[in-house]
């Protein structure tokens, strides 16, 4: 009797032991590593009708680091947009940051809010006109209402030695075009000391459009002033597209945008390589390089910026060049990159 109660007992106390041993080989295995979702890739092109552009500018901060003043200035410009889709973003990136930082950014928020994403453009500037801002950006926006019924104006920078002249230079340019009020105007300035006098300016010229002062380079060669701007046309123009040097009059049903082409190496067959580029982003809009209306041209160096000039007026009948921007920056979205060419084209 004695011999069976011993032979329960420690059929009893061993009975826990493979349950236990389970339990502390759950306790050592190592937890599964969490695989984050893949960022979709932002679109290199996109269409929008011409009569619902708007545009915006984000307002300068200087609070916290890169990463934070992005998000702070895409909350702003999601804001302003007022439920309308945000096409593109051009961001001036100014100080130490890396300028690929503002395009993962982009990606995350708008895919945590669940929105469209839109094309994204960055450069690297000298400085802007308030200490520690280290970005500003411009959105492209189709507003949910037609709010350009008879077309747009796209006008080319065109540089002066005197600020005041640039403005001046510009207004005229909106007044010849028949522009019943400016709905963007960026300038890019030598010296952003000027800012606070060109600020002024461009506020009594053109009082409600969404205004932007970059310095492009930390030290300007030249004294310069480059205004480009985007206006709302008074009366129906004559033509769906209309060119002159100074702008571009668009009354065509749509339009679209590419983000930058860079280029890479300093030879002109790279250049022309970045053309070719650009012609097969846009052939994905159902558009080629003779629908180009407007061209925005970055470079490094005068040299690079007279290779691009070339590249891209060689794509087009002398004739009929679009309007144009070419400005030299502090920095490209690449390091290896020479040079960085964006357009806008023309579409039924």
């Amino acid at each position: 009797m004695k011999t069976l109660f011993a032979f329960l007992l420690c059929f009893c106390l061993a009975a826990p032991l493979p349950a236990q041993k389970r339990k502390n080989k759950k306790k050592d295995e190592e937890p599964k590593p969490q695989v984050l979702p893949v960022l979709p890739d932002l679109p290199e092109a996109l269409t929008a009708e011409t009569g619902r552009l708007t545009f915006y500018v984000s307002p300068l901060s200087d609070k916290g680091l890169l990463s934070q003043q992005v998000r702070d200035a895409l909350k702003a410009l999601i804001g302003s947009s007022r439920g309308g889709t945000i096409i593109k973003l051009r961001a001036f990136v100014a100080g130490s940051g890396d300028l690929r930082r503002v395009r993962e950014i982009v990606t995350e928020e708008f895919t945590d809010r669940k929105l469209s994403l839109p094309i994204v453009s960055t450069l690297q500037a000298g400085v802007l006109p308030m200490v520690g801002a280290q970005v500003v950006i411009e959105s492209t926006v189709a507003d949910k209402k037609v709010v350009n019924p008879n077309g747009v104006a796209l006008f080319s920078g065109i540089p002066r030695k005197d600020p005041a002249a640039a403005v001046a230079e510009l207004q005229q340019a909106a007044k010849r075009a028949g522009v019943q009020e400016m709905s963007s105007v960026t300038c890019f300035l030598s010296s952003i000391a000027d800012a606070a006098v060109v600020r002024g300016s461009l506020s009594a010229a053109f009082p409600g459009a969404a205004l932007n002062l970059i310095q492009p380079q930390r030290l300007g060669i030249e004294q310069q002033t480059n205004c480009e701007g985007v206006g709302r046309l008074g009366t129906t123009p004559p033509q769906p597209v209309s060119i002159t040097k100074e702008a571009a009059l668009m009354n065509t049903p749509r339009l679209v945008f590419t983000t930058v082409q860079l280029v890479f190496r300093d030879q002109d067959s790279d250049f022309q390589l970045a053309v070719q580029r650009l012609a097969k982003t846009l052939s994905t809009q159902q558009v080629t390089m003779k629908d180009v209306v407007w061209i925005g041209a970055y470079s490094l160096t005068r040299q690079n910026a007279a290779k691009a000039d070339g590249a891209t007026s060689g794509a087009f009948d002398p004739g009929h060049l679009p309007a144009s921007t070419s400005l030299l920056f502090e920095g490209l979205p690449s390091t290896d990159a020479t040079a960085a060419v964006e357009v806008i084209a023309a579409r039924n």
